[in-house]
């Protein structure tokens, strides 16, 4: 009994301390500053200035610029309401984050500063084109909350989150020269390395999710060879090995061996200048004649699970998106239909993802696929292929991006529609179709006599082309004969017509009169009797 006495006295000892400390403050001047000491210059935590924050930023706690120890206060007020001595130690945490990301950005920035007249000169080309600043920064809203918050969960530097704007002015669509994609600008065989999928449906160095850890993954590992940021962006851009054989030189020569020191392409000298002239802007717009857009600290999208196969256009009509905008958000999807096999997520707006299910549910059992993987069987041109799928020629070639005077090599997965009943792509398609086009042989139309007892499939086996094309060709069944003499069409390669006229050629001149003694003559063969033409 006195122990359950001795209890309910702590607990209403606890309960009053507890009603004590969230008192309202007695000096609202100096609960002000309190919150301005927490929130970096807000005036005070309330609904408005409140912004949502995913699970993840919640559990953490963001660098801030804090106050000297003699200035901190509690939620309560001063401390000199309350005995110091009884309080748990423990550091104070910022309850808001920044409302604007653009402040997030500024309060991450971790690399050392670079000011060079390669800076001043990028810093002029930037800000004498304020539209063109604006329209970047514009097209980045939807991806910069994500990629800020994948480099704070690394401990990286935010600025990091504006090479983008460097590599494709934020374009995940972009494709160089050098045949680089995406937002971040991988090369294909450096997307592979990093896992990133490029096949017939998907291109993942356009993913946002997918390449920004591919490139966070590569700029740690460029950190961790050459122990500075400024050198790991060099090799970014140029090739770790590039700077790895740039700083040898130096270092056989005796010279320093920073970014600043080290000889190298022009492109790769302006990267860093390009990135520090970007970061300062961002760090003071004004200064430059710029403008930066609102972009609020809270996520722009989220994912959404796809169960079955669905056409990209049906996807956005569900979700009540832009096609635009939902292509910019899905921007690695290379066909017009999203194989849930291969592509499992896709992002939508915040707002708009409970909107898709919700539409998607209603829409219930009806097909929501209109095309469908095919796999070749054998080596075909186009034509072929479109017969055998029942399509249009040109619509085969229209879906697939299949361009002229090539054949479709055995294997391929082509884009076809997709009868009602049919199941949906399976896995092993849908991650590893590929589309594999070789150069059309260049055939020529030749005329052949038949010889006594001669088939379609005798002539087919002596010219080496298929049983099925020589009937074509003739308009005959596969196994109909020809009669001695009958003019039987081929369609052959250029190369081998040329061999069987030489041939024929060689007999003749054979067989020719010898020349007079002490006289030459020119063998002049007679051509063909077979008139050819290009198909």
């Amino acid at each position: 009994m006195n122990f359950l006495k001795f209890s309910s006295l702590l607990a209403v000892t606890l309960l009053t301390a507890c009603a004590s400390t969230t008192a309202p403050p007695s000096n609202s001047a100096e609960a002000g500053t309190n919150a301005a000491t927490s929130s970096s210059g807000a005036t005070g935590v309330s609904p408005d200035n409140l912004n949502l924050q995913t699970s993840r930023e919640l559990q953490r706690t963001a660098p801030t610029r804090s106050a000297p120890s003699t200035e901190r206060a509690t939620s309560a007020g001063p401390l000199s309401n309350i005995d110091a001595q009884s309080l748990p130690s423990r550091t104070v945490v910022a309850l808001a984050p920044p409302a604007d990301l653009w402040e997030r950005i500024r309060r991450g920035y971790g690399m050392p500063d670079l000011d060079t007249e390669l800076v001043r000169d990028r810093e002029q080309w930037y800000s004498s084109r304020p539209d063109y600043i604006f329209r970047m920064t514009e097209r980045s809203k939807k991806y910069l909350f994500h990629i800020v918050e994948e480099l704070e969960l690394r401990g990286m530097p935010t600025e990091l989150a504006l090479l983008p704007f460097i590599e494709s002015a934020f374009n995940p669509q972009a494709v160089s020269s050098a045949k680089a994609a995406g937002m971040w600008q991988f090369m294909p065989a450096t997307g592979k390395y990093f896992e990133l999928k490029q096949n017939a449906f998907r291109d993942d160095r356009r993913d946002v999710l997918a390449s920004t850890r591919a490139a966070l993954d590569y700029l740690q590992k460029l950190h961790g060879m050459f122990g500075d940021w400024h050198l790991a962006l060099a090799a970014y851009n140029w090739g770790e090995g590039s700077v790895g054989r740039a700083i040898a030189k130096n270092k056989r020569t005796g010279q320093a061996t920073s970014y600043q020191d080290l000889s190298m392409p022009m492109e790769t000298r302006f990267y860093v200048p390009k990135l520090q002239a970007v970061k300062n802007i961002v760090s003071n717009p004004a200064q430059f004649n710029s403008k930066l857009p609102l972009i609020e600290n809270h996520p722009y999208f989220q994912t959404v699970t796809i169960r079955r196969d669905i056409d990209l256009t049906l996807a956005a009509k569900l979700a009540e998106v832009d096609l635009a905008d939902f292509k910019a958000l899905n921007p690695s999807i290379n066909r017009p239909v999203i194989l849930a096999a291969g592509t499992p997520q896709i992002l939508l707006p915040w707002d708009n993802a409970e909107v898709f299910q919700s539409n998607l549910e209603a829409y219930g059992s009806n097909r929501l696929a209109s095309w469908t993987a095919w796999v070749a069987p054998t080596t075909m041109r186009p034509a072929e292929a479109a017969k055998r799928v029942g399509m249009s020629e040109s619509d085969l070639r229209n879906i697939n991006n299949i361009p002229a005077r090539v054949v479709i090599r055995a294997g391929s997965t082509l884009l076809v529609p997709r009868s009602a009943h049919m199941a949906d792509v399976t896995e092993r398609v849908a991650d590893n179709g590929q589309l594999t086009l070789a150069p059309e042989v260049a055939l020529r139309r030749a005329s052949v006599r038949a010889a006594k007892g001669e088939t379609v499939a005798s002539v087919a086996r002596r010219y080496k082309v298929s049983a099925a094309s020589v009937a074509e060709w003739n308009k005959v069944g596969a196994n109909a004969s020809f009669k001695a003499g009958q003019q039987v069409v081929l369609y052959l390669p250029a190369k081998a017509r040329n061999k069987t006229t030489t041939a024929k050629a060689r007999g003749k001149t054979a067989i020719a009169k010898a020349p007079a003694k002490g006289k030459s003559v020119a063998s002049k063969p007679r051509a063909a009797s077979a008139k050819v033409a290009r198909k």
